[in-house]
C-alpha cells in the first residue's frame, strides 16, 4: 500500500504514515465486529449446552443483540465513587483495552498480510500483553474499594502465575521454528510431521505443551474455569464492581479481544496459522485468512464449551495448577525438545 501511495506522487514517509493508519484500521474495526460477533456466539454455544434458544429476538436470529447491549450501555451515565481517584479510575479500562489491541499489531493472517512483520513478534506479544495486569491493579486500586482492591491483586496474581509457563511453552515452540517471527514460526509448521501434515500439534513433543498453552490461555483471559476475578463471592465483578457505562463496557471489550488473540495464537504457534492441516496441494487453494479463521472459530467455540460444562476451581487449586504442575512441566519439556533438536538437528555431540 506504501508503494500505491507513492505511485500517486506522495513522499514515501506520507505514504507510509497513511498505508500504517489504514492498515490499523483494517484490523481494528473488524476485530471490534468480531468481539461483538463472538459475544453473540457464545451466547448462542451456552443456551445450546443448557437446551434454550439464546439471543432470538433483536435482528434476525438475534444477530444484533450484542449492538443493542453496546448502545444500551453507550447511552448509560458513568458513575465514578466520590472516593475514588477519578484520574486513574478512567485510564484503567483505556489501558486494558488500547494494551488489547496493540498486540493485533504483529499478527499475521495470510502470507504478508500482517500490519509489522517484526522479527521479535513473539517477544511483543509477551511484553505487551503483559502489560494488561496495570488496568487490572490500576482498576482495583482507584476504586478505593477493598472488594475490588482484593480481587485486583488476586488477578494480577493469576496473571503472572500462568504467564510463567506460558513463557517456557513458548520457548519450546522457538526451538523448534529457529524464530521470533510469527510468519516464519507459521512455514516452519508447513510439512512438520512426516512431511504431510502442517502444525506443531501434531508433533509428539509438543502436544503437550499445546495442551498447556491452551488451559493456560483461558487462565491469562479469566475465562471458567478460571473466573476467580468475576466470582468474589458469587456477588461482584472483581476489580470491575465500581464500573459503569461504557468504562465498564471496555474492560468487557479488552477482555473478549484477548480471548480471540489467544485463539489465533493456538492456531498460528501450533496448528499451522493460515496453513490447511494437510500439505496437499488442492487444499492450497482456500485463502490461507479462511483456514486461520475456521480454527480461530474452532478455539472459540472449545473456550465457550469449556465455560459453560466445568465447574470453576478453588483459588488454591488455580495456583497449585500453575506453579505445580504447568511450570515444573513446561521446564521438562524444554529440555526434553532442546535435547531431541540437539540430536536430530544438529547431531549428537562427539
Amino acid at each position: 500500500m506504501t508503494a500505491w501511495f507513492q505511485s500517486w506522487g506522495a513522499s514515501y514517509e506520507w505514504s507510509w504514515f497513511w498505508a500504517t493508519i489504514i492498515g490499523i484500521f483494517v484490523i481494528a474495526l473488524p476485530l471490534l465486529l468480531a468481539v461483538a460477533m463472538i459475544i453473540y456466539a457464545e451466547r448462542k454455544i451456552w443456551a445450546a449446552v443448557a437446551l434454550r434458544r439464546g439471543p432470538n429476538v433483536v435482528g434476525p436470529w438475534g444477530l444484533l443483540q450484542s449492538f443493542a447491549d453496546g448502545l444500551k450501555v453507550f447511552l448509560k451515565e458513568t458513575i465514578i465513587p466520590t472516593s475514588a481517584n477519578k484520574g486513574l479510575f478512567l485510564i484503567a479500562p483505556i489501558v486494558t483495552f488500547t494494551v488489547a489491541l496493540i498486540v493485533w499489531a504483529v499478527v499475521p493472517f495470510a502470507p504478508g498480510v500482517v500490519l509489522a512483520d517484526v522479527n521479535v513478534g513473539l517477544l511483543y506479544i509477551l511484553a505487551a500483553s503483559s502489560l494488561g495486569v496495570y488496568g487490572v491493579i490500576v482498576a482495583g486500586w482507584a476504586s478505593n474499594s477493598k472488594y475490588p482492591f482484593f480481587s485486583a491483586l488476586r488477578a494480577a496474581a493469576q496473571m503472572v502465575s500462568y504467564e510463567v509457563s506460558i513463557g517456557f511453552v513458548l520457548i519450546t515452540v522457538v526451538l523448534y521454528a529457529n524464530t521470533f517471527n510469527l510468519s516464519e514460526i507459521v512455514l516452519a509448521q508447513k510439512g512438520n510431521i512426516l512431511g504431510f501434515f502442517n502444525g506443531f500439534g501434531f508433533n509428539p513433543l509438543l502436544f503437550p505443551m499445546w495442551v498447556v498453552f491452551l488451559i493456560s490461555s483461558m487462565a491469562e483471559t479469566f475465562r471458567t474455569p478460571f473466573d476467580l476475578v468475576e466470582a468474589e463471592s458469587e456477588l461482584v465483578a472483581g476489580h470491575q464492581t465500581e464500573y459503569s457505562s461504557m468504562s465498564f463496557a471496555l474492560f468487557w471489550l479488552g477482555e473478549y479481544a484477548n480471548v480471540i488473540l489467544m485463539c489465533a495464537l493456538n492456531a498460528i504457534l501450533f496448528w499451522g496459522g493460515w496453513l490447511p492441516p494437510i500439505d496437499w496441494a488442492p487444499l492450497y487453494y482456500i485463502p490461507g485468512i479462511l483456514w486461520l479463521l475456521a480454527k480461530m472459530c474452532f478455539f472459540f467455540f472449545v473456550f465457550g464449551w469449556v465455560k459453560a460444562t466445568v465447574p470453576r476451581y478453588r483459588y488454591d487449586q488455580l495456583m497449585r495448577l500453575g506453579w505445580k504442575i504447568f511450570l515444573p512441566l513446561s521446564l521438562v519439556f524444554v529440555v526434553l525438545v532442546s535435547g531431541w533438536l540437539m540430536l536430530t538437528r544438529y547431531g549428537a555431540p562427539s
